[in-house]
C-alpha cells in the first residue's frame, strides 16, 4: 500500500512545553490507524500538527510525499485532510444543514451528492436538518461533526475522540460508521481513549506516552499485548 501520511521525527511545542518529542508515524492509503494513550499523551497535539493548527518546531509532515508541515490549516484542508475535532465544535446557532455547508467551504459549495452521503451515514441528521446544532444531543452533535468533515471530501479523515461522552450504544454506532467511511475509500487516523473499540476497528495502532511513540504494531497484536491490556483496556 502507498504511504499517504508520514510524520518523521516531529517535535511540537506549546510555548516552552515540549509536547511532541520526535514522533514518527505512517498511515497507508486505505488504512484505519489509531493513536491511543492517556490524557496528555500528545494525541490531539499530533492531529493538530498534521492539520496545520500547530506548526512543528522540527521534523517533517508529508502527505503523499509532499511536505505539508508549516502550511496553514486551510491549505492542508484543500489538500484533502479534514478533522473532526475533540469536543465536536459544532456551530450551535446554525442549523444542521448550515453546519454541513460550512464543512464544504474548502471546496466552494456543498454538493447534493455529499449531503446525500452524509445523510445515508447519519439518517438522524436528515431528520434534524433545520434544527439548531446547539439543541442536538451529544451523539447527534458527534454525527454532525463527522458529517461536516466529510463534506470537504477528504482523502484523509482525522478523528479526535469521537466516543467522548457518549452512551455505549452510540459509541458502537459511531465506530460502525467510521468503518463504513473507510470502506468507501477514506483513510482514517483515529485518536481515541476507548482503546478497545479503536483497536477493534483499526488495522494498525500506535501507543503514545508523554509525547512519544512507545509502541506500534498491528491492531490485533496490540490487543493481545499484556502491557497495553493493563494500561489501556482496564485489565489487571
Amino acid at each position: 500500500m502507498n504511504t499517504m501520511l508520514e510524520l518523521s521525527d516531529v517535535h511540537t511545542y506549546y510555548g516552552h512545553i515540549h509536547a511532541l518529542k520526535g514522533v514518527s508515524i505512517t498511515v497507508a492509503e486505505g488504512e484505519i490507524v489509531t493513536l491511543i494513550g492517556s490524557n496528555g499523551a500528545g494525541k490531539s497535539t499530533t492531529l493538530k500538527t498534521i492539520s496545520g493548527l500547530l506548526r512543528p518546531r522540527s521534523g517533517d509532515v508529508r502527505l503523499n510525499g509532499d511536505l505539508i508541515s508549516g502550511q496553514q490549516a486551510h491549505a492542508v484542508a484543500k489538500l484533502g485532510v479534514a478533522q473532526s475535532p475533540e469536543g465536536r465544535r459544532v456551530f450551535p446557532r446554525m442549523s444542521v444543514l448550515e453546519n454541513l455547508q460550512m464543512g464544504a467551504f474548502v471546496n466552494g459549495h456543498a454538493r447534493d451528492e455529499d449531503l446525500i452521503r452524509v445523510f445515508d451515514l447519519f439518517p438522524r441528521l436528515k431528520e434534524r436538518i433545520s434544527q439548531h446544532a446547539g439543541t442536538l444531543s451529544g451523539g447527534e452533535q458527534q454525527m454532525l461533526a463527522i458529517g461536516r468533515a466529510l463534506m470537504a471530501r477528504p482523502r484523509m479523515l482525522l478523528l479526535d475522540e469521537p466516543s467522548m461522552g457518549l452512551a455505549p450504544i452510540l459509541v458502537e454506532q459511531i465506530f460502525r460508521v467510521v468503518q463504513d467511511i473507510n470502506a468507501q475509500g477514506t483513510t482514517v487516523l483515529l485518536v481515541e481513549q476507548n482503546a478497545l473499540m479503536a483497536l477493534a476497528i483499526a488495522h494498525r495502532g500506535y501507543v503514545m506516552q508523554t509525547g512519544e511513540i512507545v509502541l506500534t504494531d498491528d491492531a490485533h497484536v496490540l490487543m493481545r499485548n499484556e502491557g497495553v491490556r493493563k494500561a489501556y483496556l482496564g485489565e489487571d
